[in-house]
C-alpha cells in the first residue's frame, strides 16, 4: 500500500511506514499529516501488526513542518494546526500498545525530531542528526517535545537542546540516551527491520510494559500537547516568527527583536 507522501508495507508483523517527500527532506504538509494519521489508525487496528517501524526516504528522516506553507502571509493558526494534524499522531504513537521503532536515517528536525522521540525506541544511522529547531524560527517546541525530551535526557540537557537549537549527531545521541543503537547508513534498513521483527515476535507482555511506563511517566502527555498548541499560537503571531521563516526560506541568519 502506498500514497503520494507515505509508503506503507507489512511484513512479519511489522508495519513499515516511510515518510516519502525526499525532495523536501520529508517535511510535513497537510496532505502528509492526513495520510500518516490514516495509516497509523489502520496499522493500529490491524491485529496482525505488532510493531510499527517509522523511517524516511532519501537522506532525511523528517525536517519537520514544510515552512513554504507557513509563510507570514498564509500561516493560519499554528495552534489549530497542531491540534488537528500533529497532536493526534503523537497521542496515537503513545496510546497504542504496539511498539513503535524509529529508524532515523538522516536529519530529524523540529516536529520530525519529536516524532522520532515519541516512538518507543530509536535506531539511528551514523548520518542521523537530531535538531530541536523551533528556536531557530521563533517558535516554541511542539509535538510532545517539551514533555518527552526532558524525560529522555534530563532537564538541563533538554533545556540546552531546546534553547540553543544545535544539532546532536548520532554518537552524541547514543551517549545521552536519545537512541538505542547506531549503525552505518548501509546497515540501517536491515538492522531496523530485524529489531522491529524481534519486537513483533515478543510476548503479550511487551504491550503491558509500554502501558506501565506510560502510566508512570507519560500520563499527562495529552494535556501538555494541548498546552504546546496554546503556546505555539502565541509564538506564531510574533514578529520574530515571521522573521524566522523569512530568514529560513532566504537562507540567511534571522534578526530577532523579541517582539
Amino acid at each position: 500500500m502506498s500514497n503520494e507522501t507515505i509508503l506503507y508495507e507489512k511484513q512479519n508483523g511489522v508495519a513499515k511506514i516511510t515518510l516519502n517527500r525526499p525532495q523536501a527532506l520529508n517535511a510535513f504538509t497537510s496532505e502528509m499529516n492526513g495520510e500518516l494519521q490514516e495509516i497509523l489508525k489502520a496499522a493500529d487496528e490491524d491485529k496482525k501488526i505488532r510493531c510499527f517501524l517509522i523511517t524516511g526516504s532519501g537522506r532525511a528522516f523528517c525536517a519537520g513542518q514544510d515552512l513554504k506553507g507557513r509563510t507570514p502571509e498564509k500561516k493560519g493558526s499554528l495552534g489549530e494546526s497542531l491540534r488537528a494534524r500533529y497532536n493526534p499522531v503523537i497521542a496515537r504513537l503513545r496510546r497504542t500498545e504496539k511498539i513503535v521503532l524509529a529508524a532515523v536515517n538522516g536529519v530529524a528536525a523540529g516536529a520530525g525530531c519529536n516524532l522520532a522521540l515519541a516512538c518507543d525506541l530509536r535506531i539511528a544511522s551514523e548520518e542521523a542528526k537530531f535538531i530541536q529547531a523551533f528556536v531557530r524560527v521563533g517558535l516554541a517546541p511542539d509535538s510532545g517535545g517539551s514533555f518527552i525530551l526532558p524525560r529522555l535526557v534530563g532537564l538541563s540537557k533538554a533545556m540546552e537542546l531546546l534553547l540553543l537549537g544545535e544539532p546532536v549527531d548520532a554518537g552524541e545521541a547514543l551517549r545521552i540516551g536519545l537512541v538505542a543503537k547506531v549503525v552505518s547508513a548501509g546497515e540501517l534498513p536491515n538492522a531496523a527491520q530485524e529489531m522491529a521483527e524481534r519486537l513483533a515476535q515478543g510476548p503479550r507482555s511487551i504491550g503491558l510494559i509500554k502501558r506501565a511506563v506510560n502510566r508512570a511517566m507519560l500520563s499527562d502527555l495529552e494535556s501538555q500537547l494541548d498546552y504546546e498548541a496554546y503556546l505555539q499560537e502565541i509564538a506564531g503571531k510574533s514578529a520574530d516568527y515571521d522573521e524566522g521563516v523569512r530568514a529560513f526560506l532566504e537562507k540567511r541568519a534571522p534578526v530577532f527583536t523579541g517582539k
